[in-house]
């Protein structure tokens, strides 16, 4: 693979060999597109028939600019929470906008709002409205907690803490993201009624953490239960960690919004764009049976 510039309808991909991004990816080869994939290390891109590669940070402006050169549509993957992350993103879409991007199809979340509950999804609304000034066609894909996440809430001993309150969330598993920005991105039908819109992508059902812990514990015949905490709990159980305060506050944030209720949203994007109904827990736990193997019996 070389850093050479395809031209026309050309889809640049962020994030290729993360998670996300990666799923995006194989699922744009699948379709045998051309596609850019823009990585960090060119050693980790994955090599797919009529795939280039090329190799940029997103803090980087120039450089970013020419990793996008010749992408028609850009799938920005956001970039990992950090103190600056909204200053990196900013410079990701300045780059892209720069090389000539028509269209940014941005990865960002569920209510993303100037003064959001969680915290790092205050980043995701000033992104959102950076894209807009500068005029570039986009798509915004604001998925909620992702499903495949859930087993990592819980710990060792099986208990599941934090200041959640009775809120719901709609657990949304990263395979059905990923169909629906491969949708968004590549489809001829689709692409035209997703421009400058946003869309919500979540679960098919909204649950507490308490229904959400009982249903886990139903399921894999294992201990899982749910511990509430104020706040201040929250904080002071992180903090043990040694983790950067703003990154204790985004982790204990999550948990607030889903009290606030900012969370509680169940929508049918996934159906509508990707044409199959989105993944339950019971769904994911069939696919993923050692996901709460960390936990005793």
């Amino acid at each position: 693979m070389g850093d050479d510039h395809m031209t026309n309808h050309t889809i640049g991909v962020t994030g290729a060999t993360g998670a996300l991004g990666g799923r995006v990816a194989a699922r744009i080869a699948r379709l045998g597109l051309p596609q850019r994939l823009i990585v960090r290390d060119i050693n980790r891109a994955p090599e797919y028939p009529g795939s280039s590669a090329s190799m940029a940070s997103y803090e980087d402006t120039s450089d970013f600019e020419r990793a996008c050169r010749g992408v028609d549509t850009l799938f920005l993957v956001s970039a990992p929470e950090s103190e600056n992350r909204l200053d990196i993103q900013l410079s990701a879409v300045d780059g892209a906008v720069e090389a000539g991007v028509s269209r940014i199809v941005y990865l960002s979340f569920l209510r993303a709002g100037p003064a959001s509950t969680f915290t790092f999804a205050r980043t995701h609304f000033f992104t959102e409205a950076h894209i807009r000034s500068t005029g570039v066609g986009h798509t915004f894909l604001r998925p909620g907690l992702y499903l495949d996440l859930l087993p990592t809430w819980v710990d060792d001993d099986g208990v599941v803490r934090g200041p959640a309150g009775d809120g719901r969330v709609a657990w949304v598993s990263r395979d059905d993201i990923a169909d629906v920005a491969t949708t968004v991105l590549t489809d001829p039908v689709t692409v035209p009624r997703t421009e400058n819109a946003t869309f919500d992508i979540t679960g098919p059902e909204a649950l507490s953490l308490s229904a959400t812990v009982d249903k886990l514990s139903r399921l894999t015949s294992r201990s899982i239960r749910y511990v509430p905490e104020t706040w201040e709990e929250a904080l002071a159980s992180r903090r043990s960690s040694g983790a950067p305060e703003w990154a204790i506050q985004g982790w204990a944030s999550s948990y607030a919004a889903i009290a606030a209720g900012e969370l509680d949203v169940v929508s049918h994007t996934v159906a509508d764009l990707a044409g199959h109904p989105a993944q339950s827990i019971e769904g994911f736990l069939r696919r993923h049976p050692s996901a709460l193997s960390h936990v005793a019996v």
